[in-house]
């Protein structure tokens, strides 16, 4: 059975099970007592979330058994544990905003956050303890695997941001921990929830490995193409902080001379300032590193697509695959 759907078709999807989890989030954390415990817990859940991790968590039970309805409380369990790690990143990064609104330590304090980012983890493995199936150790291995290498990634990414010889396979490392561990955690537990044989896990695995990294390649592409006020960023906002990307670092291997002094530039003083981002996009441009994440980005989506095209449920399976193209602002 060969089913089309449509870009329309995949956005009015996401937006609908956008407010379905929005709902399911909202009724956890009602405890009041006490107040600082629970409240950073309901207000870092009402922020602007785009929800990724538990829609790719309902689509892939969708794909393997033509339902989600079992998996609302494991993709609640994905996005619970997907934002603790956002309060404790924000710690470490002394950020002060996430989605327009102070962070949870600038609001409450660093204490605070700690303590309430402590609890939600036990919180996600409740929730997914909840999900009618006999397979409960699975999903907790998920949940676990995916805590401790998250939580891999943040320390690698830590050690990066001090290191002046960072290799493009130290950052793809970080990556593929930090992002990508999460994105393929979500649809392996939607996965679970379906009952999926091994083989399906694997490839629903293999899926959100690939779309993790072409979507982090995907960021650090659009971070020096951007146009100022578009999307949010600052065009170069990763060149101006001295952000190691994929580009800044595979662009190393491809120069020398003074194309090279620039760029190592960035790295040993920690950034550049705003008038040389065009002067580091230039050099992008001609080392071909641009082109290159182009090819990567295209060549990621493209084995993942054809890595869940064996999955059982036709609807699900097309949603999925539209959902990775969505993210990839990528034509059907």
């Amino acid at each position: 059975m060969n089913i089309s759907i449509t870009l329309e078709q995949v956005e009015e999807k996401y937006l609908r099970y956008h407010g379905m989890i929005n709902e399911a989030l909202s009724s956890c954390f009602t405890k009041d007592d006490p107040e600082s415990l629970y409240a950073p817990a309901r207000y870092i859940l009402e922020g602007k979330g785009k929800r990724i991790r538990p829609f790719l968590t309902l689509l892939a039970s969708e794909a393997v058994c033509g339902n989600c309805l079992n998996a609302m409380h494991t993709a609640l369990a994905i996005e619970i544990l997907h934002n603790f790690t956002l309060m404790h990143d924000d710690i470490m990064d002394q950020a002060d905003l996430r989605h327009g609104r102070p962070t949870v330590h600038l609001k409450w304090d660093a204490n605070a956050a700690i303590l309430s980012g402590d609890m939600m983890i036990a919180f996600a493995y409740e929730n997914a303890l909840k999900t009618d199936t006999d397979r409960h150790v699975e999903l907790v291995h998920i949940l676990n695997d995916a805590n401790i290498t998250i939580c891999e990634g943040q320390a690698l990414d830590m050690e990066l941001e001090q290191r002046k010889d960072a290799t493009i396979d130290d950052y793809l490392e970080m990556i593929s921990k930090k992002t990508g561990r999460l994105i393929s955690a979500a649809l392996e537990a939607g996965g679970v929830a379906a009952n999926a044989d091994p083989g399906q896990l694997e490839r629903l695995v293999t899926f959100g490995e690939k779309i993790g990294r072409a979507f982090q390649v995907q960021d650090d592409y659009l971070d020096i193409m951007a146009e100022d006020g578009k999307s949010g960023k600052v065009a170069g906002g990763d060149v101006i902080n001295g952000k190691k990307t994929y580009l800044l670092l595979r662009s190393l291997d491809l120069t020398q001379g003074e194309d090279r002094t620039l760029l190592q530039s960035v790295i040993d003083n920690k950034g550049t300032s705003p008038d040389r981002v065009a002067d580091i996009r230039e050099i992008y441009e001609r080392c071909g590193v641009l082109e290159e994440a182009r090819e990567i980005i295209n060549r990621d989506t493209e084995e993942a697509l054809s890595t869940v095209e064996s999955l059982p449920m036709d609807e699900g399976r097309e949603y999925l695959k539209g959902f990775a193209l969505k993210l990839m602002k990528r034509d059907f």
